[in-house]
């Protein structure tokens, strides 16, 4: 849905949103806190069946949203009712990393609901909040586009073969100076030892320097047991956030992987999973000469 400022999307929400609530079809609004408190008051509170989620909670990190969304189908799984979605994870202050991450979630969401055939999902982009780069990007991820009530299909659309290849654009290479450190299985402690003091260096606090250790030895792990046996690890600092890369000669080969849960006996995609959770941000690309995991994590 293409919007202008504050009246364009409510234009196009509310109604959105009314038609579930007069055809008693469960919906989850994830969008900024102050268009949750816009959407609540237009709509006298919190409707039966609507349910709010702070997107800047959920969608921190992008990776998180579509198992929300999961979450939310399996709750409602023996409504044997259409459900319906909002969802806004791009605003004008994310910066590049998290905007093309989010992007890439924003594409992957037809390919993670390509089979659930009674979930509608609305996508608001503000389009004058918005670099039009960002909104053409959202064209070639979305069939459907909706702009002042009226629909049409998008001419720029992908389709979902594109969206499933393996994400192969080039991360921006690690700054001059960075740490590295080549390491096997031999030297996981000595990785984690390493990530621990760094992170003491930058002042990060005590539970954040220990999710950016495990998440790290989830990664390398992943690459001694799937990439070769061993890896070569990168990091620095950038502003408020701390980076650490991981490489190795592996492939990434499934689009979805680190946004499914694993189911409890399930150790496959289980670091990748871990990752995401306990970091900012994730990134994974798999590239000709291997695969890169690049984790951010905020400085408080």
């Amino acid at each position: 849905m293409l919007y202008r400022r504050e009246r364009g999307f409510l234009d196009g929400v509310l109604p959105f949103i009314r038609d579930a609530i007069e055809a008693g079809q469960p919906t989850l609004v994830m969008v900024s806190a102050e268009s949750i408190e816009l959407l609540r008051e237009a709509l006298g509170g919190d409707p039966d069946g609507v349910q709010f989620a702070d997107m800047g909670q959920v969608g921190a990190n992008p990776a998180r949203i579509i198992p929300a969304w999961r979450r939310f189908l399996d709750e409602h799984a023996d409504a044997e009712r259409p459900l319906r979605g909002v969802g806004e994870p791009i605003c004008a202050t994310s910066t590049a990393p998290e905007l093309v991450e989010c992007q890439r979630h924003e594409a992957l969401l037809n390919l993670a609901f390509a089979h659930v055939g009674d979930f509608e999902l609305l996508c608001p982009y503000d389009l004058e909040a918005l670099d039009g780069k960002v909104i053409a990007e959202a064209e070639r991820s979305h069939p459907l586009l909706v702009e002042g009530g009226r629909e049409r299909a998008s001419y720029r659309y992908r389709g979902l073969e594109a969206i499933a290849a393996p994400f192969d654009a080039p991360l921006p290479a690690a700054p001059i100076g960075a740490s590295e450190f080549s390491f096997d299985a031999a030297t996981l402690g000595e990785l984690r030892e390493l990530i621990r003091r760094f992170g003491r260096h930058a002042e990060v606090d005590g539970q954040a320097i220990e999710n950016l250790v495990t998440c790290v030895n989830e990664l390398a792990t992943n690459s001694v047991r799937h990439g070769g046996g061993r890896g070569t690890a990168k990091f620095w600092q950038e502003h408020d956030v701390l980076v650490c890369e991981i490489r190795d000669q592996g492939k990434v080969s499934a689009p979805l992987a680190g946004r499914i849960e694993p189911q409890t006996r399930d150790t496959r995609g289980r670091g990748l999973w871990l990752a995401n959770q306990l970091c900012d941000l994730i990134q994974i690309r798999s590239v000709p000469e291997g695969t890169q995991a690049r984790a951010h994590v905020v400085v408080a």
